[in-house]
């Protein structure tokens, strides 16, 4: 785990990345704080940072108090958070998130769309109005579906522009690229539904386009294979996976990043059928979350070239030195995970002996 790696243009100390987890701790206009800033910059000595989900619309927006990538002042509220992650050494990509149906009007004040009208069985957090259960959405025309593309690309050039050395699509966890692969979610009859290749189609669209924005080498993708976040349902998925992770390889993306939802045998098949850098993240097993070093060097003798740690992150900046030296991780507290206080989000200090 402590050897160097080449991502593309970018030469990683380690092969230790932090994952995407949501703070949120932007402001309710979606506008990155100084206090995130320190948070990233606490934790540059990671390879790779890979940014909390920022939604590339209004629309797009799934949890209050959640960054964006959609206007001129969220660039601009960016670029510190950026430059000071690269100051400290580190490099980082912005994760792009559309919440797609995991969205509610009483939050950003727009109607969730989805692949289709269906909605999740869930409650879903709203701020001031607390737990709603989620709405029906509005099923997307395949025009308006083509649109959606776009604001992928668009979002990823206002990344570039805000510093970011490139972007990691959400095509995980149950959010909109994940809807439009689910059998459950989506019912559609037109070109983006039905068959393999058509519940594929979104997530290779949203891939070529963002590709053509800011180049391939600027681009990875982040996927749950079989998980079932947010009421998704997945049929075929070593079929489903293998098609997409086909489709993408073509564009030379730099990096897949999945959880570790599914079996070990498929999980196998599609880390050899991708010719590229391969992301594992142990926190989608089941049961208790692994957080040592131990796994991360299981991962990769099984083929990973990166390994990714969410919740370790969140108490210990300094995970990579923790782990180097075998040192006690500090285990998280769920009540701050989304507090909005700078407690319990920038107050963990180094280890002490």
């Amino acid at each position: 785990m402590f050897d160097a790696y080449q991502l593309g243009t970018h030469a990683l100390p380690n092969r230790i990345v932090m994952a995407p987890m949501t703070r949120a701790r932007a402001t309710p206009d979606g506008l990155p704080t100084p206090s995130i800033a320190t948070y990233y910059a606490q934790r540059a000595t990671a390879g790779l940072i890979v940014s909390e989900g920022v939604q590339p619309s209004l629309q797009g927006q799934s949890n209050p108090y959640t960054p964006g990538l959609h206007n001129d002042a969220q660039v601009a509220a960016w670029r510190p958070v950026t430059a000071a992650v690269h100051t400290n050494g580190g490099r980082i990509f912005a994760q792009l998130m559309h919440g797609g149906r995991v969205g509610h009007p009483d939050t950003v004040g727009h109607h969730p769309v989805a692949p289709s009208a269906i909605a999740l069985e869930a409650e879903l957090f709203t701020g001031a109005e607390g737990l709603r259960p989620a709405p029906v959405p509005r099923a997307l025309s395949t025009a308006e579906v083509r649109d959606e593309v776009r604001v992928f690309a668009d979002a990823a050039r206002r990344a570039i522009d805000a510093g970011f050395d490139g972007i990691e699509l959400h095509g995980a966890n149950g959010y909109l690229i994940q809807q439009f692969l689910s059998s459950s979610a989506n019912h559609r009859t037109d070109a983006y539904g039905g068959s393999v290749t058509g519940r594929i189609r979104f997530a290779v669209e949203v891939a070529e386009a963002t590709v053509d924005a800011i180049g391939a080498d600027r681009v990875g993708i982040r996927l749950s294979p079989g998980g079932q976040y947010w009421d998704i349902t997945e049929d075929d998925i070593p079929q489903l996976y293998g098609a997409l992770l086909g489709e993408l390889a073509r564009l030379d993306l730099a990096y897949v990043h999945t959880l570790v939802t599914t079996d070990d045998e498929t999980l196998s098949a599609l880390r050899k059928a991708w010719p590229h850098t391969f992301i594992v993240n142990p926190g989608g097993q089941i049961g208790p979350r692994p957080t040592d070093g131990a796994v991360g060097e299981h991962w990769l003798t099984q083929g990973a070239d990166l390994i990714s740690y969410g919740r370790a992150y969140l108490t210990n900046p300094n995970l990579v030195e923790r782990l180097r030296l075998g040192l006690p991780l500090r285990p998280t507290d769920r009540d701050t995970w989304y507090a909005g206080a700078d407690a319990g989000y920038l107050d963990y200090p180094s280890y002490q002996h």
